[in-house]
């Protein structure tokens, strides 16, 4: 009989998960389109660029981030429509606790994490790209990106670049002023007029460079039209803008992090919040179902009224304690796990509490 439940609640939870993802997606779409449908007349996107290049490969990012509330509303409803039937009475009448009957809810669960998981590591990334291509010509009138004009990098150890502008698409630098030290004392200083990246060598190459260099008892100036050169500075390094960690794959975006640490770069700890939210949202399931089954298991007064109502209180401050603590950590006032593991592991928290509190 317990299998038979199992695979009951099994298929219930994901056909009615189904059933309201497409409601979401459907609503986010419709406001979506509404508030940028201007835009996309005014700047000439076509229906096959709006639809095919933005809204197609917006919908993954969506599922993602929509998927949590889903699941949370078909624990609910599932979960509440057999209170109210007596169903999870009739069950503990016949011996089945409340943690056997959760088992297939997390069965569920753990399923969609780890599918999730793979779509956010390996799948996603690529649509993000071409999404944020589509609303960076189209659609916004801001610049995400991180550095503007005055980029401070430090190449290694004893060299320091200063960047006064630098063109992410060409991938050019203009007025660059490095400075190489040894020990104390200045070693070399360089003016460079341009500097180019060259992807199918992965090097760089200066234009116009002035160089001078220190000596005991003054300096020796050498000038040079141009020259190649392998940089620990990547292109991506300095056009860092607050989306790029969406655009990337968990390994290119650890790396991603890695580098513009090396490269001494500031404000390194958003790109870092970013990441390990992205590793634990997933998580956010577990914690949605725990929490809904929790709730819906009783009966309470007020029936599905009192469901919905505990369901978005309940959805509406995981969201926003997500939203407060972010920018703590993204500003380092936190560490960056904390700030992006803190509401899952307190709402984890609560969901349990509220498990064990429930009449078995």
């Amino acid at each position: 009989m317990r299998n038979k439940i199992d695979r009951y609640i099994f298929i219930r939870l994901f056909a009615i998960t189904i059933f309201v993802l497409g409601v979401l997606i459907f609503i986010f779409l419709v406001i979506d389109f509404s508030n940028n449908s201007d835009d996309f007349t005014d700047r000439g996107a076509t229906f096959i660029e709006i639809f095919g290049d933005y809204y197609l490969n917006y919908i993954p990012e969506i599922i993602r981030l929509v998927i949590p509330v889903a699941i949370f509303v078909a624990c609910l409803y599932l979960t509440g429509q057999m209170t109210d039937r007596l169903e999870i009475t009739a069950l503990k009448a016949a011996g089945v606790s409340l943690y056997r009957l959760i088992v297939p809810y997390l069965l569920f669960g753990f399923i969609m994490l780890v599918i999730i998981s793979y779509l956010d590591g390996f799948i996603i990334p690529d649509s993000n790209s071409k999404r944020i291509a589509f609303e960076n010509r189209y659609l916004k009138d801001k610049t995400e990106k991180v550095d503007r004009n005055r980029i401070y990098r430090q190449e290694s150890e004893n060299t320091i670049f200063e960047i006064r502008t630098f063109d992410a698409n060409q991938k050019i630098g203009y007025n660059i002023e490095v400075i190489e030290f040894e020990g104390d004392s200045i070693k070399k200083m360089m003016k460079i007029q341009r500097m180019e990246w060259i992807p199918n060598d992965s090097l760089w190459k200066y234009t116009d460079i002035e160089e001078k260099t220190f000596t005991p008892t003054g300096y020796v100036d050498e000038y040079s039209d141009s020259m190649r050169v392998a940089l620990n500075i990547l292109p991506r390094d300095l056009a860092r803008t607050t989306s790029d960690i969406y655009q990337l794959t968990y390994r290119e975006a650890y790396n991603y992090i890695q580098s513009i640490k090396r490269s001494g770069a500031s404000n390194t700890e958003l790109p870092q919040v970013q990441f390990y939210g992205r590793l634990a949202y997933p998580f956010s399931i577990i914690v949605s179902i725990l929490v809904g089954f929790a709730i819906a298991s009783v009966r309470r007064r007020g029936g599905r009224g009192f469901h919905i109502a505990a369901g978005l209180t309940i959805s509406f401050l995981y969201l926003a304690l997500m939203k407060v603590i972010e920018p703590f950590g993204g500003q380092g006032a936190l560490d960056p796990v904390i700030a992006a593991t803190l509401p899952h592991v307190f709402f984890l928290f609560v969901g349990l509490v509220l498990l064990f509190a429930a009449r078995k």
